[in-house]
């Protein structure tokens, strides 16, 4: 049986809270630890820009996500997890679907149809305060999941419609030029979709009702403490229906403490005594994952690097895929109608063309590896058979490799140059140096095979 893709966004907007952790993270992570299933994370930022326009606050949340979900005990070396920015597939996909997208349907999208009732009900223009990226939320979120053909889609009920809205695209897109798309499923937890807040709310950051994740002890259980109740006083029995205390307790204990505490509130326990046992329960579970947190936030430069390694491997499946659905809607090389144009010379054949003409299913695309060593950061370039053909100097930064890895990767070796002892270069900036009996020929073919892979 084929592996289903699982794929879960979280929008880098503000700080990770207790919702997000049982409602997405955790079982996220859970879900990609079994076999059958490929599971995709990613930062939304894109989407943060919808309503966020402090930039300090969208990095600020991207780096608190990003350290969660690590935090948590997601492994980045058996998922995809990457920065929804790294991924110029994603943007170029939206166009493309932008185009088959109809506007009556987006007229009804939720978010957009709240906004003109207010502004109706106020007596202002219908579009008063709204930008063209609230109008199209629902296909870049579209855009989110075809691009990487996600078989399923954890959401909340909030989200259903837009997950409805990525299927019609998608059907559309497919009626119009072929089956390219997999129309995902939606996944709903009736559990973590009503989770509340502290004023019994979904907890939300929108109701401002929200317990972070990781705050420190003193401001969690002050947060708990804070949690509201009724009058009931200690030895009155309490109901556990449409108690958030309850909800939220149950949604981190096991089923033999839930039942404990569904005892407890029948025999009228205190709600004092009831915050501070949901407060022990919480923080008994945060407090592990809380240290590991702070220290990857003192360490940002290790979580870029995590992000722009993801970054490529979620490439490998999006550019192959995006090239597939250029030519499928006729954004073409013109060289590939048979008429002649003005010549640019020959291209070198990527690696599926290569295994086609020949005859040789055995060609394997090359690699691209990032890593450290005594504290600099470093890449290398192998080929298809693992021979190395490039080592690159040491840079400071993560960051620094990351884009010269990218640059490198789209530049298919156009602009590389070997200046002897000096080293190899890209343009003006060195990368470092070629392996024993490799060409810059070498690199150029290595290049054209990794860009065509689209198998990590």
């Amino acid at each position: 049986m084929d592996k289903q893709r699982v794929l879960t966004g979280i929008t880098t907007s503000g700080t990770p809270h207790l919702g997000n952790y049982a409602g997405a993270i955790r079982p996220a992570i859970a879900a990609s630890h079994r076999g059958n299933i490929d599971s995709f994370y990613f930062l939304a930022d894109y989407h943060a820009l919808v309503k966020v326009q402090d930039p300090v606050r969208v990095q600020r949340s991207t780096l608190e996500i990003a350290a969660t979900w690590l935090a948590a005990g997601l492994d980045p070396n058996t998922v995809w997890f990457y920065r929804q920015s790294d991924i110029p597939e994603i943007p170029e996909l939206t166009w493309l679907l932008t185009c088959v997208a109809g506007k009556g349907l987006l007229n009804r999208a939720h978010a957009y149809k709240a906004a003109v009732d207010r502004n109706t009900a106020e007596g202002l223009d219908p579009d008063a305060g709204v930008n063209a990226g609230l109008f199209m939320y629902p296909v870049l979120m579209a855009a989110d999941i075809l691009l990487f053909k996600a078989n399923k889609v954890p959401v909340g009920r909030d989200q259903v419609q837009h997950l409805e809205m990525a299927r019609d695209f998608a059907a559309r897109f497919n009626h119009l030029h072929g089956p390219h798309f997999v129309l995902p499923e939606v996944v709903i937890d009736e559990s973590v979709a009503t989770l509340p807040g502290l004023d019994g709310r979904k907890m939300s950051k929108s109701y401002d009702n929200t317990i972070p994740l990781f705050a420190p002890q003193k401001a969690l259980r002050s947060a708990i403490m804070s949690i509201v109740t009724d009058s009931r006083a200690p030895g009155e029995p309490k109901q556990v229906e449409g108690s958030a205390l309850f909800q939220l307790y149950q949604a981190f204990a096991d089923r033999d403490q839930a039942e404990a505490m569904r005892q407890a509130f029948a025999d009228g326990i205190a709600w004092g005594e009831a915050k501070a046992a949901l407060y022990g329960l919480i923080d008994s579970q945060v407090a592990p994952m809380r240290e590991k947190y702070e220290s990857l936030l003192a360490q940002p430069i290790e979580i870029e690097a995590v992000l722009r390694e993801g970054a490529i491997k979620a490439r490998k499946l999006a550019r192959p895929f995006m090239a597939e659905l250029r030519d499928a809607v006729g954004l073409r090389d013109l060289r590939d109608t048979g008429r002649p144009v003005a010549s640019a010379g020959p291209t070198a054949p990527t690696a599926p063309q290569a295994a086609a003409a020949t005859g040789d299913a055995s060609i394997k695309p090359a690699s691209i590896k990032q890593y450290r060593e005594a504290g600099k950061f470093h890449f290398k370039l192998l080929d298809g058979q693992g021979k190395l053909l490039l080592t690159s100097t040491g840079f400071d930064a993560a960051r620094d490799v990351g884009q010269l890895v990218a640059r490198l990767h789209d530049s298919g070796g156009a602009g590389l140059r070997h200046a002897g002892a000096a080293g190899l270069y890209l343009g003006e900036d060195v990368l470092g140096e070629l392996a024993a009996d490799t060409s810059l020929e070498a690199i150029a073919s290595a290049l054209a095979t990794f860009a065509a892979d689209a198998d990590p």
